[in-house]
């Protein structure tokens, strides 16, 4: 009898009488100089050093500020990233939450916690873009060592935790100026297990509006998006929006909170979670329309109405009052979101049109 077959036989006797394996062990789980053992809670920050700065750095900085749930016994890992828009509130207090009401001693696998993905736009309250480069971080995956600053957050979010993680759930409200209705994005994308998997997670997490989007690129190395930063490379991966306007509000934190148990959940890393959504509204068609001018804009149509082809969501003038442009929706379907603020650049969003479509279940 070889090794081989003498060391298999010696695991078969360990199972049988319950004699507990190193092999089946929980193991330690590290980012950078950061470890938490099993059954532990351990958290830290990842230093981003701004281009031209040296590791102890007089200039700009990114301090992400990170924690590692390490459960006792093993399972998947999962990734919760919160804040890659800074003034995007509710996911932040959510994670904040999540720290103190995961528990290690029964967690089965390990959860990863990005408290706040975008420090710079966060200390700052500023919406879409960095007010160190002017980048919008979820349009810069998967980064670049050598970048800008928001180039090296995306490189080292890449790095350190997606590329550890084996699930990823991407959470965003809608950012400061918009009134949003909650919903999720289930993307295509990537393998056929992949893309099931994604559709089993945005499901478990509960929201009843699921965006189908099957425009995301599948080169890995653009792959623009945390979550598509994700899929690209094999893990199944969703996006969420609760929230919106600046609001801290309670509805829409509690809602993460149980989106999260949903997946934990589902992914059985605990027992207790609520059931998937049973019967999700899924929209295919969708697009952001965007302002084709710079001035104050006037919203007609709120959040979450229907709207015929054609409807005329809104309009913006310039400072003296003029009328410069109408914002129609370009098709039939619900308003996901609408900008809520006055402000208005040319170029950005003023609202986010869907379709709703029949059954996915075999896309």
């Amino acid at each position: 009898m070889n090794r081989r077959r003498i060391r298999s036989g010696l695991l078969l006797v360990a199972l049988a009488v319950g004699i507990p394996t190193i092999a089946f062990a929980q193991a330690p789980f590290a980012i950078d100089k950061v470890t938490a053992q099993p059954g532990t809670i351990a958290s830290g920050e990842l230093r981003v050093v701004a281009p031209g700065q040296r590791v102890d750095p007089a200039g700009p900085t990114a301090s992400i500020p990170f924690t590692i749930v390490n459960g006792a016994s093993r399972g998947p890992v999962l990734a919760l990233v919160a804040g890659v828009h800074g003034a995007e509130y509710p996911p932040i207090l959510a994670l904040q939450r999540a720290r103190q009401t995961i528990d290690p001693k029964t967690l089965a696998g390990t959860v990863i916690l990005v408290h706040c993905a975008n420090m710079p736009s966060y200390t700052r309250r500023t919406i879409y873009y960095s007010p160190i480069d002017g980048q919008n971080l979820n349009r810069v995956f998967p980064g670049k060592a050598d970048g800008t600053l928001s180039e090296r957050i995306a490189d080292a979010l890449t790095k350190n935790v997606i590329e550890r993680a084996d699930f990823v759930v991407d959470l965003h409200s809608g950012d400061a100026n918009e009134s949003l209705r909650p919903y999720s994005y289930w993307m295509t994308n990537g393998t056929p297990a992949v893309a099931d998997q994604s559709r089993q997670l945005a499901l478990a997490f509960g929201l009843d509006h699921i965006v189908v989007d099957r425009t995301r690129p599948t080169d890995p190395n653009a792959s623009v998006y945390l979550s598509n930063t994700a899929i690209t490379r094999g893990k199944p991966a969703v996006t969420i929006e609760s929230g919106g306007l600046g609001m801290s509000d309670e509805e829409s934190i509690a809602r993460i909170e149980r989106g999260i148990a949903g997946v934990m959940r589902h992914l059985k890393m605990q027992a207790a979670g609520p059931d998937p959504v049973a019967h999700p509204v899924w929209l295919g068609r969708s697009l952001v329309v965007t302002s084709p001018a710079t001035g104050i804009f006037y919203g007609l149509v709120e959040r979450g109405h229907t709207v015929a082809e054609g409807t005329l969501v809104g309009y913006v003038t310039d400072f003296f009052g003029n009328r410069l442009a109408d914002i129609r929706a370009p098709f039939a379907g619900e308003l996901l979101y609408v900008i809520g603020t006055p402000a208005i650049n040319k170029g950005e969003p003023i609202a986010f049109v869907a379709q709703v479509e029949g059954d996915v279940k075999k896309q």
